[in-house]
Formats: structure tokens, sequence, C-alpha cells
């Protein structure tokens, strides 16, 4: 653990050493806001609710959270500071993990200073708190799955641009796996099994039941069950890119 907080604060400290953590926050800040009053209608929709708001967070963490984790293992293999990461007394598992949950506090912070929002819509109505709340966490656990997926390709490759467009990719499939446009094609031929467990893997359909307040264990399993995955995967990939 010790050595796993050690990783956290100097990964967490760099963001904030470098104009990136403010450029990605006032990026994200800007076009949360002009999602949700301009796209999504926030006022002219007369109801006091955040849906507008969360309603555009997937696609905004598509671009936005890869964007954070392509440096995470890229960057330490361009500039060879993975190798001096990797002789200090930190496990492997720590480094990773410490790395992960610092760019995912990076992401909360990003994410809780949206909060005029929300005093925003309890001056004007009387929203169900409760819902906001469980849409703040379902948002937060999305941007942690879509950075353990771009935390493993980002251990991939050195190429911090091959890391972001792949790893946006990524996202996208697990985003839009629920979708028509991707289960029309399986439901053609695959059994249905198939079909349902694809439909199963969208990020949509997990985070869109959390935003309307139901916290279905399931859910939480999900995307717990991947965060891990994807964390072992990128010890895994550490470990085998570690001579090359």
């Amino acid at each position: 653990m010790r050595e796993t907080v050690a990783v956290f604060k100097r990964e967490f400290t760099a963001y904030f050493a470098t104009p990136l953590a403010y450029v990605f926050i006032v990026i994200f800040l800007a076009l949360s806001g002009a999602m949700t009053f301009f796209l999504g209608n926030f006022f002219a929709r007369g109801q006091a609710d955040l849906e507008p708001f969360f309603s555009f967070h997937p696609w905004l963490y598509l671009f936005l959270v890869p964007a954070i984790a392509m440096r995470l293992w890229a960057e330490e293999r361009k500039t060879g500071t993975i190798e001096l990461l990797l002789t200090l007394p930190v496990s492997l598992t720590g480094a990773v993990v410490g790395k992960f949950l610092a760019a995912w506090a990076f992401a909360g912070v990003a994410l809780l200073l949206t909060f005029p929002i929300w005093i925003t819509v309890n001056y004007l109505g009387s929203p169900d708190n409760g819902v906001i709340v469980a849409a703040y966490l379902g948002s937060f656990v999305l941007a942690g799955a879509y950075l353990a997926i771009g935390a493993c390709v980002s251990a991939l490759t050195r190429n911090q641009v091959i890391a972001f467009v792949v790893a946006c990719a990524a996202c996208f499939l697990f985003t839009v796996s629920g979708t028509p446009i991707v289960l029309n094609f399986f439901s053609g031929w695959a059994p249905k099994l198939v079909v349902d467990t694809v439909a199963s893997f969208s990020f949509l359909g997990h985070y869109l039941a959390i935003t309307r307040g139901v916290i279905d264990a399931k859910d939480i399993v999900f995307f717990g069950s991947l965060i891990a995955l994807f964390l072992y995967a990128n010890v895994v990939v550490v470990e085998w890119k570690k001579g090359s």
C-alpha cells in the first residue's frame, strides 16, 4: 500500500507541475457547459435535473480521458524513465495501480469542479439530489473504466499519439457495443447468447442506468471487473515490454 501511495503522490503532483492539468480541466469544463446549455437545451427543457449534463459525459470522456492516459506509460518508455521507476523499491503492481489512481483522482478533480451546475439546478428548482449523487458516481466510475483501457494501451507503445488513437477506438467500441449499429451486425448470423453478451459490454447501458439513480450491483461489478481486468493486463504488458 505504501508503494502505491508513493507512486500516486508522485504522479498526481506531476499533473499540476505542467500546464496539462489546467488545459484539460478548462477544456472539460468548457465543453461540458457548452453541451449542457446548448446541445442539451438545459433551460428550454424546463426541468430541474442534470440529465442533459450527464448524458454527454461518455462522449466527452471518449476523447479527453485517453488524452490523460496516453502519457502514463508511453512517455515513461520514450524518455527511458520506466527503467528508473522499475528499479525503485516499488512492485510493478504498485506502480501500475498508483499511476492509475493518480490519473483517476485527477479526472475526479475535473469532475468535482462542475459543482456550480449542481448549485444552479438547485437554485432553479427542486431536483432529486440523490439521483444527482448517483450520476456523479456513475460518471466517475465511467472515467475510471476509460482510464484503465487507456493505461493498458499506453503500455503497448512508446508513441503517445498512437496510444491516444488506439485507446479512443477501443473505448468507442465498448461505448457503442449495445447500440443497434453494432448489434445489427451480429444479430444476422450470431446466436442470441453472443448478441446478448456483446450488448452487456456496453458502457452506455450500465452508465445510463446509474445516472437514473439506480445503483445496481451488476453495473458496479461490471465496471469494477473491467477496471481490474485492464489493470491486470497493464501489469502483464509492462512486464512483457520491460526489456524492449
